[in-house]
């Protein structure tokens, strides 16, 4: 809790799930919270993601494995990955940064950052929820990684390295899959189980219970567009079309549009979307827990309004419309999944939204170098679900000037400018 006299008011840009998460945490440390969004509370990833809290993801994408893969995913008009031709010169900077982060040395590096934030993930939810009794919005059944037809060499070599990583994994045969979940097709020929994982059956309403207590507790949500910060002697001025707002802190968890708060402040940052897409069907066809194909790399999630079938990466940049074959082209390999040949998936409403991307795979989360009291918790890109509550630990404790419970160097903006490094932070004693 706070100890001055007066308590001080910060206002959080962005209401998905991270700047919930940040504005709860912030508001029951004894803080006067305002959440600022134009369009509503958990309107964008945060309502249409995978609902896989997916701590087993420690590794970055930026890998040179997956050079091998390009040429056959660009090509594919429908496949895991599409370029639109009229954004390929704005993604070039993207992906420069990318193909730099391949390097043995950061990717090793990136691997440690992300798997820092990943193993307190799940207990960091586990303290949030269970202060308000909403224990219940974690399904905790693990998930699933299957394989049709990656040799065993392949699969038993990824299976080592998330061992190597401290992941609690098993790798399954056929039958011991068909144990778990029966509804699974018999081409399946191995998978692996991630035991310390769990789901959402609705992030949407998982985000909105949270965003309850957050108004239970006296945090006030408004409605606006915040267009942009200035930094007064005094405090901060965040202006939106029709209104100027005060806040003694400004914390910007505004995903895939907090580039655009951020340029005018002089940090230059590559962040672009990688635009994601699902189609929802009626039936959960007996699923338990979030099912992820290898070869097809999607993923199926059953949640309380039906089958979650998710994935793909676009980039097209935020303006450009949905396009709706992305979507749909989900259903094929979500039918070839099922044991039941003779299913129609049809699907009840598609969804496209914008995953907040850097290059390294890792979130800015720290205290902005030349601007003190402004804090950047953004780019989570696959993982805002999953990092949600933990990140709102470290901004709360940089917000009380509090040791952090990691160390946030790997995080900070300054990575990628040439701006005075963010200050040190120093981890809690284990």
């Amino acid at each position: 809790m706070l100890s001055d006299n007066k308590t001080q008011h910060i206002g959080v840009v962005g209401a998905g799930v991270i700047g919930i998460c940040c504005a709860l945490n912030l508001q029951r440390a004894g803080f006067k919270v305002t959440l600022y969004d134009e369009n509503g509370l958990a309107q964008g990833c945060s309502k249409g993601n995978a609902g896989h809290f997916a701590t087993e993801q420690v590794f970055p994408l930026a890998h040179p494995a997956l050079l091998k893969k390009l040429p056959a995913m660009l090509f594919n008009p429908l496949g895991p990955l599409r370029i639109d031709w009229r954004y390929i010169i704005k993604a070039l900077p993207w992906f420069w940064h990318f193909g730099k982060n391949m390097q043995s040395k950061i990717y090793k590096a990136n691997t440690s950052a992300l798997k820092a934030l990943n193993q307190e993930a799940l207990s960091a939810y586990e303290n949030l929820l269970n202060e308000f009794n909403l224990g219940h919005l974690l399904t905790k059944k693990g998930s699933l990684l299957t394989f049709e037809t990656t040799p065993l060499t392949q699969i038993n070599s990824l299976y080592n390295s998330f061992k190597e990583q401290g992941v609690a994994v098993e790798l399954l045969n056929s039958e011991q899959l068909r144990i778990l979940e029966p509804n699974l097709t018999t081409a399946i020929s191995y998978a692996l189980l991630f035991k310390d994982v769990a789901h959402s059956v609705d992030p949407h309403l998982f985000c909105l219970n949270l965003a309850e207590q957050f108004s239970a507790l006296g945090g006030q949500f408004c409605q606006q567009k915040i267009t942009s910060i200035v930094q007064t002697d005094k405090d901060f001025t965040l202006a939106s079309k029709t209104h100027n707002f005060t806040a003694d802190k400004v914390v910007i968890a505004a995903g895939a549009w907090s580039k655009s708060l951020l340029t005018p402040l002089g940090y230059k940052i590559p962040l672009d979307t990688e635009r994601g897409y699902h189609c929802m069907v009626t039936s959960n066809y007996g699923l338990s827990r979030p099912v992820a194909s290898a070869e097809r790399s999607f993923i199926m999630t059953p949640m309380s309004q039906g089958l979650r079938i998710a994935g793909t990466v676009e980039f097209a940049g935020l303006e450009r419309k949905m396009n709706a074959k992305r979507a749909l082209a989900l259903l094929p390999n979500a039918k070839a999944m099922l044991n039941d040949t003779t299913v129609d998936l049809k699907p009840n409403s598609v969804w496209m939204g914008c995953r907040p991307s850097l290059p390294d795979s890792l979130p800015v989360i720290g205290e902005a170098p030349s601007h003190s009291n402004l804090f950047l918790a953004f780019g989570h890109q696959h993982l805002g679900l999953t990092q949600g509550a933990i990140t709102a630990e470290l901004i709360t404790s940089l917000c009380l000037k509090q040791p952090t419970k990691i160390d946030l160097t790997p995080y900070c903006i300054s990575r990628f400018s040439t701006q005075a490094a963010c200050s040190s932070h120093i981890p809690l004693a284990q």
